[in-house]
């Protein structure tokens, strides 16, 4: 065998490399667009210049960003929620999602139910511009514990409730369980949460026959690395239940997952909890991973029962028109 050092070999590096990125590649969860820059403690070191030159080109574009979402409703700080509908609800997009893109859909269809919505942005990497949804889960947690305070100051209301697509769906569990989220959350709806990991079809199971992917993989993109089935982050995640007390679990998920995998995995376990699967409200539902979170009227119409289970309506294939 060639020595690790042997220039014959630096083609064989490259390897891992396309595996990070053909793995990267199948979780994405939307078309990223320009938003809010937010310093995040990651495990990855990048150049002064390239962070300031990053947060620079994404202050230029926040501020149209934020305007978009004010202007449709939501991220709107002067809302106070109604008697009817007494929690902000805080949106928490998925793997390179960000505050906007990924709530297209959803936070009009919440706030024209009389919601005060909100979103953020977590998890940017430095000298990775406009993607989202990729540092440590740990420090992204934390940044969702940051922004939860901000918005229940802002509301005035005690709790919040938080919704969340593929990782927005798994990683507020981290602060539910360690960072004191369960006094201030009152519900948490997952939308295709990878709450105990996805195999992505089985390709991280080839991690091991390729030399330093796993470390390429951990080093580059640590938010992908922590989702993986069997990860630290994970396994830590679900010592000792699925659930903390005091908290409503609601997942809702599509057996046409091809991200999360298999789909039966996002499903919870636990007091307070209840498991979704899309199919069996709409069989004719065909929403896979993306179209789930972002598009699909029947998937919302289950996030407003789920918020709001005292008011629920049966949730069918006529919910689309809803």
């Amino acid at each position: 065998m060639l020595p690790w050092n042997d220039p014959n070999r630096r083609s064989w590096k490259r390897v891992p490399v396309s595996l990070a990125a053909l793995l990267t590649a199948l979780t994405i969860t939307v078309t990223p667009a320009a938003a809010t820059t937010i310093d995040t403690p990651t495990r990855v070191t990048a150049s002064a210049a390239a962070t300031a030159s990053v947060s620079a080109s994404s202050a230029a574009s926040s501020a149209a960003s934020s305007a978009s979402a004010v202007s449709s409703g939501w991220n709107n700080y002067s809302c106070k929620p109604s008697a009817a509908h007494p929690r902000p609800v805080v949106l928490v997009h998925g793997t390179f999602g960000n505050a906007v893109d990924n709530w297209l859909g959803l936070a009009p269809y919440l706030v024209n139910r009389g919601y005060c919505v909100f979103s953020l942005d977590y998890g940017q990497l430095p000298g990775v511009p406009l993607f989202y949804g990729l540092g440590p889960i740990d420090a992204s947690a934390a940044q969702l514990a940051t922004y939860v305070d901000k918005v229940l100051a802002a509301t005035g209301a005690a709790e919040a409730d938080l919704v969340g697509h593929s990782q927005g769906g798994m990683m507020p569990r981290h602060y539910l369980k360690f960072l004191g989220g369960a006094a201030k959350v009152n519900a948490l709806v997952g939308i295709a949460p990878d709450n105990h990991g996805t195999t992505l079809l089985g390709l991280t199971r080839l991690l091991p026959y390729f030399p330093g992917a796993q470390d390429l993989l951990t080093e580059a993109t640590p938010g992908l690395a922590d989702q993986v089935a069997g990860s630290p982050f994970l396994t830590r995640l679900n010592e000792g239940g699925d659930t903390v007390p005091g908290v409503r679990y609601t997942v809702i998920a599509t057996r046409y997952d091809q991200v999360v995998t298999p789909y039966r995995s996002q499903f919870l376990t636990g007091p307070g909890v209840r498991n979704v699967l899309l199919q069996d409200l709409c069989p004719v539902d065909l929403s896979d991973h993306v179209a789930i979170g972002i598009l699909d009227r029947v998937a919302f119409h289950e996030v407003a029962n789920a918020l709001d289970p005292g008011r629920a309506t049966p949730t069918t294939c006529a919910s689309v028109i809803g």
